[in-house]
């Protein structure tokens, strides 16, 4: 999915299962968007609390989980983990635990490996921490918030934590295990043992959905005269947050100039932002000439061959190249653009369907 201005270009490839029988794929096909979950989910959540003063961005931690305290915890911030910053480790997979009481027992047992705001590493614990302040903080579960607070009020009827089981035909399975393909239950397991919930993974959605939520975005946080998000908290939220000595430029949850960072491609500018997931899938939205892009695969269906990355450079720069009145190269920060990148002669017939397209 690209769109541009009143320009959009859709289409599926391939199949959304092979085994154990094939499906083609459709672009209503919903997906296990993994740590998307991350940037439409509970990144907006901890911003919906801060801006009704619930939730204080530069607040300890502890102010909101009194456990996470002790051995260098107390100095890690709401804002440190948005921003991955905290010093924490990688995640909790290796962990012996049970259900999600389990899972937040470990998490919050945590404790930061580096200073916190010293350096940026992404990190999975950090979310699961945010999630569960959220739960705290509202008195209900992520999901349940998240659905009433901002996939509800942008018509993202296909969008759930634990999709209903009216969506499963529509579902694309991904990794097989004992009991089968996982088809509608999360492919990430820690948040698989957490019953489907956690603030890092969890979330299955559709590109028309996550399309929604991005124009959302561009549009300052309303869409469709229903706001969800005020215009100063989209700023704030994907404008660079994290501390100068920082390498890494990050948002609050959303990635800008990181390692992470290939969908932006070689010609969206600085300032654009987005996030991946584990199970193929990518959102990148560039502010400056209103174009955002999706790509979601199965790629872990029906096993995992390899990552992605090279393709999520190729998807964000084609998405710009299909940009034919805006200037780039006029952006601060822009990058200079290599045309050999790819093959142009392939690229242009790619790029007929989106002209002639509207949403």
């Amino acid at each position: 999915w690209i769109e541009h201005a009143s320009l959009t270009y859709q289409r599926a490839y391939g199949q959304r299962a092979v085994e154990p029988a094939a499906e083609p794929m459709t672009v209503d096909t919903v997906f296990d968007v993994a740590s998307l979950t991350k940037v439409v989910a509970t990144t907006p959540a901890v911003l919906l609390l801060i801006e009704r003063g619930q939730v204080q961005l530069d607040a300890p931690a502890r102010r909101y989980l009194p456990e996470f305290d002790g051995e260098g915890r107390g100095a890690i911030t709401v804002r440190h983990l948005l921003t991955h910053t905290s010093g924490l480790r990688v995640g909790i997979s290796g962990a012996d635990f049970q259900g999600y009481a389990g899972a937040m027992a470990v998490a919050l047992r945590e404790r930061p490996v580096g200073k916190p705001g010293a350096a940026c590493h992404y990190c999975d614990v950090n979310f699961l921490l945010l999630g569960e302040i959220v739960s705290r903080v509202t008195q209900q579960p992520l999901d349940e918030f998240a659905a009433r607070e901002i996939f509800q009020p942008l018509a993202m009827h296909d969008t759930a934590f634990r999709p209903p089981s009216a969506l499963r035909s529509r579902i694309a399975p991904t990794q097989q295990t004992e009991e089968g393909f996982l088809r509608g239950m999360v492919q990430d397991p820690t948040a698989r043992r957490m019953g489907g919930v956690a603030g890092h993974a969890g979330v299955f959605t559709t590109a028309a959905d996550l399309a929604r939520f991005a124009r959302m975005l561009l549009n300052g946080g309303e869409l469709d005269g229903v706001r969800v998000l005020r215009p100063d908290t989209v700023r704030l939220m994907t404008s660079v947050q994290t501390p100068r000595p920082v390498k890494e430029r990050r948002g609050l949850g959303w990635d800008i100039d990181s390692g992470y960072s290939r969908p932006r491609g070689l010609r969206f500018p600085l300032g654009s932002y987005g996030h991946t997931g584990w199970t193929g899938v990518l959102l990148w939205i560039d502010p400056f000439s209103r174009t955002f892009v999706i790509l979601l695969t199965n790629r872990l269906h029906p096993v995992d061959r390899g990552n992605l990355t090279e393709l999520y450079g190729i998807a964000g720069t084609l998405a710009a190249c299909a940009v034919e009145d805006f200037d780039f190269a006029h952006v601060p920060g822009a990058l200079p653009f290599r045309t050999n990148f790819i093959h142009w002669g392939a690229t242009t017939n790619w790029l007929a369907p989106f002209r002639e397209s509207t949403p």
